[in-house]
């Protein structure tokens, strides 16, 4: 796959150009096709209502994307004109909290969707009639397209979370995702020796300005889970008392567990001595091969502890998936540098749900770990913080307001995440007390 423009040559650029030009038009395209799956599968009712106080109204996330694909490629991009700059305000994620966007005067449902099937309309022209292989940043390789893209898709998954959330029967469906064929002969953990490594890119066309600059690392050895922790070794947690024992717990993770009287992930509760959990409009037993999901940093932090490890930094994180030792270069993914494939990754929510641990070795990194993309996003235990020679760009608060102590990282995707916003180098955040998303961890140890 071509990633950025030939230098030179007339006739490699024109095809660069093309190429980057339908790269874009794909992603947009796919990710409206999974808009519309999330909000056509409910009613009117549902979408105006807020189905916790922790999210939108699906339907504020519906023009959201419309007025932010409006805001970048129509006016950004193209120079136009606002279609309806009356509406800017109420779709200011800055400016209006979750919790109150319900009372705000959005646009109904019809409205909203015409209002973004609009946009999309003259966005698609835009992109036809504009020159991907230099000038501006904002366009050059597609860039301004791409980040449009991985917005409407991280928002896609923002609302997977309020259908997880929402009560009421089932509106979703997909298959089960495969099973491991090798799963119990696999290492406990495996050993990255200590060293330097390249963390982060200035290469990725598409990459977001946290990823960037490139940058030397140097990380001791260390050695970290092969797969995720499972739900069945977090029942051992629940069971020898985790929940109980002040010990394990964060002074703020403590208060949390207490004031919300928290005895297992969310989602979970027990019924006739087992445990059962709430997916997507089911109840069903909980799985002891799959990663577990919605826990909190806090959760992730004082399993490790009781298991006598560690959460792992966010550059032992990269170095794992991404480090090649044999040519001492950065991948693009654990597996190399092509696109995730079905094979390789549970990404795109083509199943709704994690894999069993051990599942795609095709997929694994160099020191043998798998599942480092896709399945759950997985806790780190670094503040988001800058790279060094980091620059914001195009704007101030997708990365730099969040910057600091009160926000951690998480990298790999989930199954909810789409292969356009997830790679090797992608950086999540949020806070630590979060458990709606879909997040899970794996746990490291000093060499």
């Amino acid at each position: 796959m071509t990633h950025s423009p030939t230098p030179s040559g007339s006739a490699p650029r024109e095809a660069d150009a093309e190429a980057l030009r339908q790269r874009a038009l794909a992603a947009l395209l796919t990710a409206r096709e999974r808009t519309a799956l999330l909000t056509d599968s409910v009613d009117d009712h549902e979408l105006t209502a807020q189905h916790s106080p922790l999210m939108s109204p699906l339907v504020w996330d519906l023009a959201h994307i419309g007025n932010q694909e409006e805001l970048w490629l129509l006016r950004g991009v193209a120079g136009r004109e606002a279609m309806r700059p009356e509406i800017d305000g109420l779709y200011d994620a800055f400016e209006h909290p979750r919790a109150t966007r319900p009372s705000l005067p959005l646009l109904a449902p019809a409205e909203a969707r015409a209002y973004a099937a609009e946009v999309r309309g003259r966005a698609l022209d835009v992109l036809d009639g504009t020159a991907l292989d230099g000038g501006r940043p904002l366009v050059r390789a597609g860039f301004a397209f791409g980040m449009i893209a991985q917005h409407e898709q991280q928002h896609d998954e923002t609302m997977l979370i309020t259908h997880q959330l929402r009560s009421g029967p089932a509106v979703l469906a997909a298959p089960v995702p495969p099973a491991p064929t090798d799963a119990a002969g696999l290492p406990a953990e495996v050993l990255v020796p200590g060293g330097p490594f390249t963390m982060g890119t200035s290469a990725e066309p598409w990459a977001l300005d946290n990823e960037r600059p490139a940058h030397v690392r140097d990380v001791p050895g260390f050695l970290i889970d092969t797969t995720p922790v499972t739900c069945g070794a977090y029942q051992e947690f629940i069971e020898d008392g985790g929940y109980t024992e002040r010990r394990w717990w964060a002074p703020e993770g403590w208060v949390m567990v207490r004031e919300h009287e928290l005895t297992a992930p969310l989602f979970w509760h027990r019924d006739a001595g087992q445990w059962l959990r709430r997916r997507f409009g089911v109840t069903e037993v909980v799985p002891g091969d799959e990663p577990v999901l919605h826990v909190s940093w806090y959760e992730a932090d004082a399993f490790a502890r009781w298991a006598g490890r560690r959460l792992p930094t966010e550059a032992e994180w990269e170095k794992a998936a991404r480090h090649d030792p044999v040519s001492e270069r950065s991948r693009r993914y654990p597996w190399g540098d092509e696109d995730p494939a079905p094979e390789l990754a549970n990404l795109g929510q083509r199943h709704l749900r994690p894999a069993p641990v051990g599942t795609y070795a095709q997929g694994r990194s160099p020191y043998g770990a798998r599942q480092l993309i896709g399945d759950v996003w997985e806790w780190t235990s670094s503040d988001f913080l800058p790279y060094p020679g980091f620059s914001a760009f195009p704007y101030r608060e997708y990365s730099e307001v969040f910057f600091g102590p009160a926000h951690k990282v998480l990298r790999g995707g989930s199954f909810a995440v789409d292969p356009v916003a997830c790679r090797g180098t992608f950086r999540n955040w949020d806070l630590p007390v979060r458990r709606q998303i879909f997040s899970g961890f794996r746990t490291a140890r000093d060499a």
